[in-house]
């Protein structure tokens, strides 16, 4: 019998000593376990004095890691000493078993532990979950108190920091991050983005060699915090920066591509169709709703012709019914041509003769233009005015180049103030 309650202590408890046990009940779902300590006496936790008096003992039911998917719970008698000490505090305290059980703790250490890398792999609720399904059921609240009670990790002092800025709430409230790049994990978190701030924390950190910021004020933090590191740039923000720096200038220059693609030797010219411009199509050739709507048109035409039906049509070009028939009862694709946006009215409209006849004069500032219609009664913006001098530009010459906007001058406030011809506006 001692021989078989020796590899049962073996088998359960290889590496605490001082353990044995008495025996083991097992059912369907649950194992229990009887254990006792074997110590002669323990050290008081307040003095630290040894003491082999026992003053009483109770039992203590710890859960233990599962086997087999049956939940095991042990049945530990624990003895509790008198401290022989007069100026200690305790005057009696329980034996705690090293490696098995602690202080207050429903759990065994070795069940601690699981349930604590449980909760670090999925968290509290699918933590609980899991915890179910291998027997050692606990609540998703009791698995994120096992890891928030973990230790804090000894991260060694980085080298290379990276800093930037977060957001607690956007547009009001901002705080610093600081990450170790070599590492690629974050290091601390500062309450606010000033640079008093960041530079105290990097005086407390000698070895810091290169500081990787964003923010200008970051860049005065770290010259008062770290004035050996270097400061750099990070990769990606220098990716980012270059991308929108070149979105902008294409954006700038858009009509300068277009000229280009016009003036490709590849690109043979192609003259308009004599009765595309006597057909009174708002769309010249080149428009990408007109080439669109003019391509579809030939399509359904063409299988028309070829003997398919409007449903073979419709599946084949993965087109709705009505949409075929639009387009195979059109006789011509300028049919079409309706109820788009070229038919509405701009507030420029009225004004547009006005603006005709001032360009034939020679006057093509379209700023100083936009500054004489305004007093007409002109509400709209002086990018509409840019805009429709610039389209209508190549039947009249090139646009005078035009500065930034100036701010309001004596001049053009007494230039405003002067009557101004009304816009004929006969046709």
């Amino acid at each position: 019998m001692n021989e078989i309650l020796l590899r049962l202590k073996e088998l359960l408890f290889p590496s605490i000593a001082d353990v044995a046990v008495l025996s083991v009940d097992v059912n369907i779902a649950i194992v229990r376990v009887d254990v006792r300590c074997t110590a002669a006496g323990a050290s008081c936790p307040g003095c630290g004095a040894w003491s082999a008096q026992v003053h009483g003992s109770y039992l203590r039911f710890p859960a233990d890691v599962p086997s087999s998917g049956r939940s095991v719970v042990l049945q530990l008698r624990v003895r509790r000493f008198a401290c022989r000490t007069a100026e200690c505090g305790r005057h009696t305290f329980v034996e705690q078993i090293p490696g098995l059980t602690r202080r207050h703790s429903q759990r065994t250490e070795r069940l601690r532990s699981t349930l604590t890398a449980i909760g670090l792999a999925l968290a509290g609720r699918p933590g609980s979950r899991l915890a179910d399904i291998v027997g050692a059921p606990t609540s998703r609240s009791t698995v994120l108190r096992l890891v928030e009670a973990l230790p804090e990790p000894e991260v060694p002092a980085p080298r290379v920091v990276g800093v930037d800025e977060y957001a607690t709430r956007k547009g009001r409230h901002y705080g610093t991050v600081l990450v170790d790049v070599e590492t690629r994990r974050p290091v601390d978190l500062l309450p606010d983005r000033e640079s008093s701030s960041l530079a105290a924390w990097l005086a407390q950190r000698p070895g810091i060699e290169v500081v990787c910021r964003t923010a200008p004020f970051f860049a005065e933090g770290a010259s008062l915090g770290a004035p050996q590191a270097v400061q750099v740039a990070d990769r990606w923000h220098l990716w980012h920066n270059l991308s929108e720096a070149a979105e902008r200038s294409i954006a700038q220059h858009r009509r300068c591509l277009r000229v280009l693609v016009s003036e490709t030797p590849e690109t043979p010219e192609t003259e308009p169709d004599p009765a595309e411009e006597s057909s009174g199509s708002p769309w010249p050739t080149g428009h990408r709703f007109a080439d669109r709507t003019r391509t579809v048109h030939a399509t359904v035409h063409a299988l028309v012709e070829a003997g398919h039906s409007r449903r073979a049509i419709q599946r084949q070009l993965g087109m709705t019914s009505r949409t075929v028939k639009r387009y195979a009862d059109a006789a011509k694709p300028e049919d079409l041509f309706t109820g788009q946006w070229q038919t509405r009215t701009s507030v420029l409209d009225e004004y547009k003769t006005y603006l005709d006849d001032r360009w034939n004069e020679g006057r093509t500032n379209a700023w100083k233009l936009w500054e004489e219609i305004v007093p007409l009664g002109y509400k709209g913006s002086y990018q509409r005015v840019r805009a429709y001098l610039r389209q209508n530009a190549p039947r009249r010459g090139p646009l005078q180049p035009v500065l930034p906007r100036p701010g309001p001058s004596p001049d053009g406030f007494s230039a405003a103030l002067k009557p101004s011809p009304r816009p004929n506006t006969s046709t």
